[in-house]
């Protein structure tokens, strides 16, 4: 999900149909505030606004960013993005963790997962972490925990992901957590001033719960 959802200009349109499109509906327990949750070294967590300065510092940087739509140009721009986060959770289309390191409440990154359809069956995920942490199994750990609460807690069937080609990190990320690649999607991502091709990948439910299944010797 190198195309970020979140776009500045559209905040005020986007809260003014989330909170008509809640009007009586019943909302699942993630909409009210995500859960915490944790293996080895990392801890996922709801977003606050308090996590903006730290997100702001490792987000923008040229090696995390240049592969990724324009994340937030100031601290001030993070937690308005923050704030929309919640907002579309609360309107049942779209969460977003953050990542932190056990013993240390520090957003370091975050993960993303957005409906496709009118409901999760189809959603796409994409994440974005500090380089200090890449390489230090936060990301498998991470992910992990991202993909049981899609499959599980969300109900996704299908979940989604786009990597440039020239993101040879990000590719190799996805391999490792099981996604297979479906095709090559040519000149799909415009990214400072250039049009980069991007690979297509997917995970499904069954194909996660299976990998998961202990193995008969």
């Amino acid at each position: 999900m190198e195309k970020m959802p979140y776009q500045q200009a559209l905040e005020m349109a986007v809260a003014s149909e989330s909170a008509a499109d809640n009007g009586g509906s019943i909302r699942s327990e993630w909409q009210r505030a995500l859960p915490t949750l944790g293996t080895g070294q990392v801890v996922l967590r709801d977003l606050r606004a308090s996590d903006a300065p730290s997100l702001f510092a490792l987000l923008t940087t040229e090696e995390v960013a240049r592969f990724i739509s324009p994340p937030p140009t100031s601290v001030d721009g993070f937690e308005r993005f923050i704030a929309w986060t919640h907002r579309q959770r609360e309107a049942g289309a779209y969460i977003c963790f953050a990542v932190t390191v056990r013993g240390f409440d520090t957003a370091i990154g975050i993960f993303q997962v957005r409906q496709l359809e009118g409901s999760f069956t189809t959603a796409e995920w994409g994440f974005a972490i500090g380089s200090a942490f890449w390489g230090s199994g936060v990301f498998p750990q991470a992910a992990e925990l991202v993909l049981d609460f899609a499959f599980e807690t969300l109900g996704v069937h299908r979940l989604e992901a786009r990597a440039a080609i020239l993101n040879g990190r990000g590719n190799g990320a996805l391999i490792k957590v099981g996604a297979v690649q479906e095709a090559v999607l040519r000149s799909s991502l415009h990214l400072n001033g250039r049009y980069l091709d991007q690979v297509l990948y997917s995970i499904v439910r069954e194909d996660h719960r299976a990998a998961k299944l202990p193995r008969v010797h």
